[in-house]
């Protein structure tokens, strides 16, 4: 199964087939849910997705759940291991819709699917919307997972990125990278050493780019480094997911999350890497010296 369904396919799927799942998070994203979304998808939220550190210097904002919340949330969804899942978002999966494709991913949920578009998308392919809520499922009990696989720790990605072997990816904008803003986390500048590669180049006119463009993408930019080298990040680990997507619809499996991201990274007192805007120099500045 591959990780993105087209609009159409899904217009074609007989109703009652799969479960359709509704994730846009951030913002006001309830009420945009209750504006207008595809019959029958059921709303899920960000925090769902998320647990809720009180310090986000231990894991960052968007740290993974525990394993019996997530199927929690699945049962109360009335998923069984077998459900076919597609879900969307309105933000082309850069915001929760690739971030739940991952954690089922993660869990060994097989059939899972996100719809390359989103709610444009199937606007666009004649499928209707709706501000008709949807019935509660009836509730399933999804077996609780041993955890998420595919993750890596704050301390493997501090060798990562000294090591030509391996490859630490930064999904983020240019100018957060760079260090030119920070909107959301306390410094701004990257992990040093990690390449900058953001999550909007997966994308032409708001879909995914076709598998062999993205592969050929990817396939520069690792070079030598075996996908299982590469570890993947963003902000706080979830537009992040959104190139795991890319990698796994190119055919590139076994790249990393790191759940804590920047947001972890940048409140650790850890050196920090920024680019000059002028001349493109880097510099790395120490933690005494980030203030």
């Amino acid at each position: 199964m591959t990780p993105l369904i087209e609009a159409a396919d899904l217009k074609a799927l007989t109703p009652g087939t799969y479960t359709l799942i509704d994730a846009r998070g951030f913002g006001n994203s309830r009420e945009r849910y209750e504006q207008g979304h595809l019959p029958g998808a059921l709303y899920v939220d960000l925090e769902q997705l998320a647990a809720h550190p009180e310090d986000a210097a231990v894991g960052g904002r968007h740290p993974l759940p525990a394993a019996a919340e997530f199927a929690g949330l699945l049962g109360s969804l009335g998923m069984t291991p077998d459900s076919h899942v597609i879900v969307y978002d309105d933000k082309a999966a850069a915001n929760p819709a690739a971030r739940f494709w991952w954690m089922l991913k993660a869990i060994g949920h097989s059939q899972v699917q996100v719809l390359n578009g989103g709610l444009q998308a199937a606007i666009d392919a004649g499928m209707e919307v709706t501000t008709d809520l949807t019935a509660e499922p009836q509730a399933t009990t999804y077996p609780v997972p041993a955890g998420f696989d595919g993750t890596v720790t704050i301390e493997e990605v501090m060798e990562a990125a000294k090591d030509p072997a391996r490859m630490v990816i930064d999904v983020r904008e240019t100018p957060r990278y760079n260090g030119d803003t920070e909107p959301l986390d306390l410094v701004a500048g990257h992990i040093p050493g990690a390449v900058n590669i953001p999550y909007l180049t997966n994308l032409a006119g708001g879909k995914y780019r076709p598998a062999e463009e993205l592969a050929d993408q990817y396939e520069q930019a690792l070079g030598k480094v075996a996908p299982e080298k590469v570890i993947v990040h963003c902000g706080s680990g979830v537009t992040a997911c959104h190139t795991l997507l890319a990698l796994e619809q190119a055919g590139i499996k076994g790249a990393k999350l790191y759940v804590g991201s920047w947001s972890e990274w940048s409140r650790r007192d850890l050196p920090v890497g920024k680019v000059s805007p002028d001349t493109g120099e880097r510099t790395e500045t120490p933690p005494a010296e980030k203030k």
